[in-house]
């Protein structure tokens, strides 16, 4: 019998998780975080938890038959399944993987399992029919069978829970390689889902992962004869392996996304929702607000409101300083330097970095701002901190102009404050992003206080976007030639 899932008590959740992410509200936690996965016992249950490529591949094989053969009552079951179990273990896995990572914000790691429920299911996948004078055509969606995802170290538990419910919800079986630095949270999440799965469906390993992941084991799911598509959420380095494997791949990209506020707007409500999404888990969201380009004749009174709404402001030299600890400048062989991020300094709180600027700040303070040029560090490179740099312009076309050289076009995620609809056009045809957010923070963009679906997964550099179950499945059309027509 499924697990069905009230939309109404959804809606009231994600609307709860939202209002104390923004009010700044701590969600309780268990007093002690659960007991790492035990290695996996060769005499017991795997749970989808495996030491190797081959038997992992070979186990989630299996799990795609007998999805299979149980159909479609059998995959929104397991939807079920997950969604309910993400919000009930949200407090424990939350606390989990935070310890585990040592990045980002408790209350919003435990915030973003709440919401995972906003993930679409089976409902999402709808045949395609035409009936004409030659006959039918029909077309639908069917899975590709075993499907191979990679995590990020950002967004472990999350990411991995709206890609089961995406791959499940097309008909796969999912095997993943998790990021180190999460692994463990993987493993543990992993074990309760199929624990779950098979006792309400009998259905074993549906979900797999490498329980030690390396980047031999990456390779090896990219050469496994089992494994028909690949999903990458991570950096350049393991998007460009996917995509040089040979097989399907769906690839998250980087990002940088640039905020654009003109005169039109308030600049009190564009500062709320631009803290909002930029000091949402310490900003390592791929769709926050990484920089600011502001006209100048607002930039004062946004500046103001940034900081009425809780930002700290550095003054030049602490952002300078500041600067020196988040990145190192390493040359290149052709006589020029690039900077490089501390990897230490990502995610973490903005009382740790203005640390290192020389202040002392509360916890609660959500994020640093401070004033830059346009050609700054903090401006072209993705930090993933609670660092904003603001750059004043002196118009809209030198906003844009700037927005887009800083985006680098990755065609990631871009936001404009402004009450002029041509001033809209213009940006988001001049971005050209995937995501593209007016008059709200960057977390509208996956349906958080907006319109729209959830996935942790956005496939910007093979253009997919926002995956959903559409997303793992192949199309494939039945032709009735002079048949079933009934006009």
């Amino acid at each position: 019998m499924a697990l069905q899932i009230d939309e109404n008590l959804v809606r009231s959740i994600v609307s709860e998780v939202v209002r104390n992410i923004r009010s700044g509200a701590t969600a309780s936690a268990p007093a002690a975080a659960p007991s790492a996965p035990a290695i996996v016992s060769s005499s017991g249950p795997a749970y989808g938890v495996f030491q190797d490529v081959p038997t992992a591949a070979a186990a989630a094989q299996k799990g795609y038959e007998q999805l299979r053969a149980k159909g479609v009552a059998a995959r929104k079951q397991v939807v079920d399944i997950i969604k309910k179990l993400a919000i009930a273990n949200a407090d424990a896995w939350g606390k989990f993987e935070f310890e585990e990572t040592k990045i980002g914000r408790l209350e919003h790691k435990i915030g973003k399992l709440h919401l995972v429920p906003l993930v679409p299911g089976v409902e999402w996948l709808r045949p395609y029919a035409l009936s004409g004078d030659h006959g039918l055509m029909h077309e639908e969606y069917t899975p590709f069978g075993v499907v191979a995802a990679i995590l990020p170290v950002t967004h472990s538990v999350p990411t991995l829970s709206g890609n089961i419910i995406n791959a499940v919800a097309a008909g796969n079986s999912i095997l993943f390689n998790p990021h180190p630095g999460g692994a463990r949270s993987a493993a543990l999440a992993i074990r309760a889902y199929n624990q779950a799965v098979q006792a309400a469906t009998g259905i074993e390993n549906l979900i797999c992962t490498i329980e030690k992941p390396t980047l031999e084991s990456f390779d090896a799911i990219c050469k496994s004869p089992l494994v028909n598509l690949l999903v990458v959420t991570g950096g350049p380095g393991v998007v460009n392996a996917a995509m040089k494997s040979g097989k399907r791949a769906i690839c998250a990209g980087p990002g940088n996304p640039p905020v654009l506020v003109d005169d039109t707007v308030c600049p009190e409500k564009a500062a709320k929702d631009i803290i909002h999404g930029c000091g949402f888990d310490n900003n390592l969201l791929c769709i926050g607000e990484k920089q600011v380009f502001v006209l100048d004749k607002v930039a004062n009174a946004l500046i103001r409101g940034l900081e009425k709404a809780g930002a700290v402001r550095l003054l030049p030299a602490q952002v300078e300083k500041l600067a020196r600890e988040v990145f190192t400048m390493k040359p290149d062989a052709g006589g020029c330097s690039h900077p490089v991020l501390n990897r230490e300094l990502v995610g973490k709180n903005a009382n740790v970095l203005a640390a290192r600027a020389g202040l002392n700040l509360p916890e609660a303070t959500p994020i640093l701002i401070g004033e830059t040029d346009a050609d700054h560090p903090f401006v072209m490179e993705e930090q993933m901190m609670p660092i904003l740099p603001i750059v004043r312009v002196k118009s809209f076309e030198e906003g844009v102009a700037l927005a887009k050289k800083s985006e680098h076009g990755y065609k990631h995620s871009s936001i404009i404050h402004s009450l002029n609809v041509d001033r809209m056009t213009e940006m988001g045809r001049a971005m050209d992003t995937t995501l593209f957010v007016k008059n709200g923070p960057s977390t509208t963009g996956l349906g958080l206080d907006g319109e729209g679906y959830l996935s942790y997964s956005i496939a910007t550099t093979t253009g997919e976007g926002i995956t959903n179950p559409q997303t793992f499945t192949r199309t494939r059309r039945c032709v009735l030639v002079d048949a079933l027509k009934i006009y």
